[in-house]
């Protein structure tokens, strides 16, 4: 029996948080807003991309992303709460690992509470509950409830699952990736400029965002 008991721990949690867990998720989210609304914008080329923060902010985090791999789940907090603090523009691009059983199924999931305007809010439970949802043997089961905990139409999230275009999008993502020689996760770029894995800590992560903000302001 004690074998068992994580797997129905987990089925448990999916069970509960479609009821209990929207109504506290909800205020955590809207105590925490960000200093932007979040968007699901269209570039020019006409993907998708999703961003936090002014367009014209002087600092721009652009990050390739597993929802599966624990360093990019480490630094989730810390770049949310930078771009509160400075007001820098933050984007978020997919980069599932193939190691990562479930990351396509996690980037998946984020894109298509995105096509509900969600996008930010399942980025955030996927990684709040990294080490839940990476152990379980059905995780999709897993995003459903998380889906169900930010309120989203439960079934336009289960159709949009399946829609080919939310897993071109994150091929697109992968893709963009691959083309500017993003090899592993979390890679990041600081105003265009690559971000050594030693500042990838999020002290020291913090710290280079810090010196971005100040480096960009004009001289007094």
């Amino acid at each position: 029996m004690k074998r068992y008991l994580p797997f129905i721990i987990v089925g448990l949690v999916a069970a509960l948080a479609i009821g209990s867990g929207a109504f506290l998720y909800q205020r955590k989210r809207v105590a925490n807003t960000p200093a932007k609304i979040p968007k699901t914008e269209t570039e020019s080329s006409g993907k998708i991309v999703h961003t936090l923060g002014p367009d014209e902010a002087p600092v721009t985090v652009e990050e390739f992303g597993d929802f599966q791999c624990p360093p990019c789940g480490k630094l989730s907090e810390p770049i949310n709460q930078v771009q509160k603090k400075y007001n820098i523009r933050v984007i978020y691009r997919n980069f599932p690992l193939p190691n990562h059983r479930w990351a396509k199924d996690a980037a998946c999931a984020a894109e298509a509470a995105g096509r509900q305007g969600k996008f930010w809010e399942m980025h955030d439970v996927l990684y709040r509950e990294q080490a839940v949802w990476s152990q379980s043997t059905d995780a999709p089961t897993l995003f459903k409830a998380y889906a169900g905990m930010i309120q989203l139409d439960l079934n336009k999230f289960k159709e949009d699952l399946d829609n080919p275009e939310v897993q071109r999008q994150v091929e697109t993502d992968h893709e963009r990736g691959v083309a500017i020689g993003v090899k592993t996760t979390p890679t990041i770029f600081l105003n265009n400029q690559a971000v050594p894995p030693p500042q990838l800590m999020p002290e020291e992560f913090a710290k280079a965002v810090e010196a971005a903000v100040n480096q960009a302001k004009p001289p007094s």
